[in-house]
């Protein structure tokens, strides 16, 4: 409903960039990278062949030159993302990416659309880590109900994205309380890509936090997966991995 909503009120000059856009990541494309990212990937969607190099290229290109607004921007994004071509959608992601300081609240609602029609990481983590993750850190409060609903929702690529928008806030120094709760309620699932999301998060924070990462992580070893750990204990002090790590392969809790 938003991007239908978005579209309709799209000028034609928003067209005829996308139209350059597009021109540009196909020209820069390949037969066989288009081949070969559609098979990594286990796409439904058309592939160009353009590296995510020349795709961010192309687009800050674009995005420089015109100085798009607020309202310009997600008209770019959402004509980006109408057709079913991965480097437009990864173009789309790109363009908020870069300028994320133009988003606010509001603009999670038009996220999370698109989101939940991204069905792949390549897609979900630019969304989830850098553009939702600047919304909260910018405004935690607000951002915290949406995360909460998005950390319990059926699709688990949207609670992929509220563990990974925590990534900003926790750089940031935000409370750990938040990424803590939503992490407990999901680290006995079986998905591969929220074990990994989570272990991702705990890596990070484990770069400046790493009291808060183990007080976090030591009681619930038994309960960990091995991704997650692997992923958790990569930048803790060599002695707590140690530890950790033994915890977890013995199944219980580290004490």
């Amino acid at each position: 409903m938003v991007l239908r909503a978005t579209i309709a009120l799209m000028a034609p000059e928003v067209t005829r960039l996308v139209s350059g856009l597009e021109a540009a990541l196909s020209a820069a494309g390949t037969p066989e990278r288009a081949s070969r990212e559609k098979r990594y990937l286990k796409s439904d969607l058309h592939f160009l062949g353009a590296s995510v190099w020349e795709i961010r290229r192309a687009v800050k290109v674009v995005i420089d030159r015109e100085a798009l607004d607020h309202d310009g921007l997600v008209a770019l994004v959402s004509e980006l993302w109408r057709e079913p071509v991965h480097e437009r959608r990864m173009a789309a992601v790109a363009a908020l990416e870069l300028r994320e300081r133009l988003l606010g609240i509001a603009d999670l609602a038009l996220v999370e659309a698109l989101l939940r029609d991204s069905r792949t990481w390549a897609l979900v983590d630019g969304l989830a880590g850098d553009v939702a993750g600047s919304i909260a850190q910018r405004d935690p409060a607000g951002a915290g109900p949406i995360l909460d609903r998005w950390a319990v929702d059926p699709d688990f690529w949207v609670r992929r994205a509220a563990v990974l928008a925590e990534l900003n806030p926790l750089r940031a120094g935000a409370s750990f309380d938040r990424f803590a709760r939503h992490a407990d309620a999901m680290l006995d699932e079986r998905e591969f890509f929220i074990r990994k999301a989570i272990g991702w998060v705990l890596r990070e924070a484990g770069k400046r936090r790493a009291p808060e990462v183990i007080a976090w992580l030591a009681p619930r070893t038994g309960r960990a997966s091995g991704v997650t750990m692997r992923e958790a204990v990569r930048y803790l002090p060599e002695q707590d991995a140690a530890r950790l790590m033994s915890a977890y392969r013995a199944g219980a809790p580290a004490v």
